[in-house]
Protein backbone atom coordinates (compact mmCIF):
# COMPACT_ATOMS: atom_id res chain seq x y z
CA UNK A 1 0.00 0.00 0.00
CA UNK A 2 2.75 2.50 0.82
CA UNK A 3 4.38 2.18 -2.46
CA UNK A 4 1.14 3.05 -3.98
CA UNK A 5 0.38 5.86 -2.38
CA UNK A 6 3.50 7.51 -2.86
CA UNK A 7 3.46 6.62 -6.39
CA UNK A 8 0.19 8.87 -6.98
CA UNK A 9 2.25 11.72 -5.54
CA UNK A 10 2.88 13.89 -8.38
CA UNK A 11 6.67 14.11 -8.67
CA UNK A 12 6.91 17.97 -9.97
CA UNK A 13 3.89 20.82 -9.71
CA UNK A 14 5.20 24.16 -10.47
CA UNK A 15 3.32 27.75 -11.76
CA UNK A 16 3.65 27.60 -15.47
CA UNK A 17 5.36 30.90 -15.78
CA UNK A 18 7.70 33.24 -13.91
CA UNK A 19 10.20 33.39 -11.12
CA UNK A 20 9.33 31.93 -7.91
CA UNK A 21 9.84 30.60 -4.52
CA UNK A 22 9.95 26.79 -4.48
CA UNK A 23 10.71 23.86 -1.82
CA UNK A 24 11.76 20.26 -2.26
CA UNK A 25 9.73 17.94 -0.06
CA UNK A 26 10.29 14.55 1.48
CA UNK A 27 7.51 12.91 1.31
CA UNK A 28 7.36 9.41 4.53
CA UNK A 29 5.31 6.61 4.26
CA UNK A 30 3.84 5.88 7.67
CA UNK A 31 3.86 2.37 6.56
CA UNK A 32 7.43 1.53 6.35
CA UNK A 33 10.64 3.48 5.45
CA UNK A 34 10.08 4.40 1.73
CA UNK A 35 9.40 7.77 0.57
CA UNK A 36 9.60 10.32 -2.41
CA UNK A 37 11.18 13.33 -3.14
CA UNK A 38 8.68 15.93 -4.30
CA UNK A 39 9.43 19.65 -6.26
CA UNK A 40 6.57 22.27 -5.88
CA UNK A 41 6.54 25.88 -6.51
CA UNK A 42 4.25 28.86 -6.74
CA UNK A 43 4.33 32.14 -7.47
CA UNK A 44 1.69 33.02 -4.50
CA UNK A 45 4.12 31.83 -1.61
CA UNK A 46 5.75 35.11 0.11
CA UNK A 47 7.47 32.65 2.07
CA UNK A 48 8.81 28.58 1.29
CA UNK A 49 6.96 27.73 4.35
CA UNK A 50 4.08 29.35 2.61
CA UNK A 51 4.34 26.48 0.21
CA UNK A 52 5.76 23.76 2.45
CA UNK A 53 2.60 24.29 5.06
CA UNK A 54 -0.23 23.94 1.93
CA UNK A 55 1.22 21.03 0.46
CA UNK A 56 2.36 18.90 3.61
CA UNK A 57 -0.84 19.80 5.19
CA UNK A 58 -2.89 18.21 2.21
CA UNK A 59 -0.52 15.50 2.08
CA UNK A 60 -0.86 14.57 5.81
CA UNK A 61 -4.63 15.00 5.81
CA UNK A 62 -4.76 12.82 3.09
CA UNK A 63 -3.27 9.95 5.23
CA UNK A 64 -0.66 7.57 5.57
CA UNK A 65 2.63 9.88 5.00
CA UNK A 66 4.51 12.60 6.92
CA UNK A 67 6.47 15.73 5.42
CA UNK A 68 9.67 17.35 5.58
CA UNK A 69 11.28 20.20 3.77
CA UNK A 70 15.03 19.47 2.68
CA UNK A 71 15.41 22.87 1.13
CA UNK A 72 14.31 25.54 -1.01
CA UNK A 73 15.21 27.76 -3.88
CA UNK A 74 13.84 29.74 -6.88
CA UNK A 75 12.81 28.59 -10.21
CA UNK A 76 12.76 30.87 -13.64
CA UNK A 77 10.44 28.97 -15.79
CA UNK A 78 9.95 30.28 -19.06
CA UNK A 79 7.25 28.02 -20.85
CA UNK A 80 7.63 29.87 -24.27
CA UNK A 81 10.99 29.00 -24.56
CA UNK A 82 10.60 25.65 -22.37
CA UNK A 83 13.34 26.36 -20.15
CA UNK A 84 13.19 26.02 -16.78
CA UNK A 85 16.17 26.89 -14.29
CA UNK A 86 16.74 26.12 -10.87
CA UNK A 87 18.93 28.26 -7.98
CA UNK A 88 19.22 30.19 -4.86
CA UNK A 89 18.11 28.96 -1.42
CA UNK A 90 15.31 29.16 1.34
CA UNK A 91 16.41 31.21 4.15
CA UNK A 92 13.94 29.15 6.35
CA UNK A 93 15.07 25.94 4.82
CA UNK A 94 18.54 25.77 3.36
CA UNK A 95 19.40 25.24 0.31
CA UNK A 96 17.83 22.43 -1.53
CA UNK A 97 19.67 19.74 -3.33
CA UNK A 98 18.99 21.25 -6.94
CA UNK A 99 20.31 18.25 -8.94
CA UNK A 100 17.68 16.10 -7.35
CA UNK A 101 15.08 19.08 -7.90
CA UNK A 102 16.16 19.22 -11.54
CA UNK A 103 15.66 15.27 -12.36
CA UNK A 104 12.02 15.35 -10.71
CA UNK A 105 11.10 18.61 -13.31
CA UNK A 106 12.64 16.59 -15.64
CA UNK A 107 10.87 13.95 -15.49
CA UNK A 108 7.63 16.62 -15.52
CA UNK A 109 9.15 18.41 -18.67
CA UNK A 110 10.93 16.37 -20.94
CA UNK A 111 11.23 18.18 -23.60
CA UNK A 112 12.44 21.23 -21.75
CA UNK A 113 15.97 22.48 -21.12
CA UNK A 114 16.61 22.58 -17.50
CA UNK A 115 19.52 23.96 -15.66
CA UNK A 116 20.28 24.60 -12.11
CA UNK A 117 22.80 26.71 -10.26
CA UNK A 118 23.68 27.35 -6.31
CA UNK A 119 24.44 31.14 -7.13
CA UNK A 120 21.79 33.64 -6.51
CA UNK A 121 18.85 33.97 -4.16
Amino acid sequence: MAAERLAEIPEADIDPNGVFKYVLIRVHSKEDESYVDIVRGYSWAEYHADIYDKVSGDLERAGDVDCECVGGGRIKHDSAEKKIHVYGYSMGFGRANHAVSTEKLKVRYPDYEITWANEGY
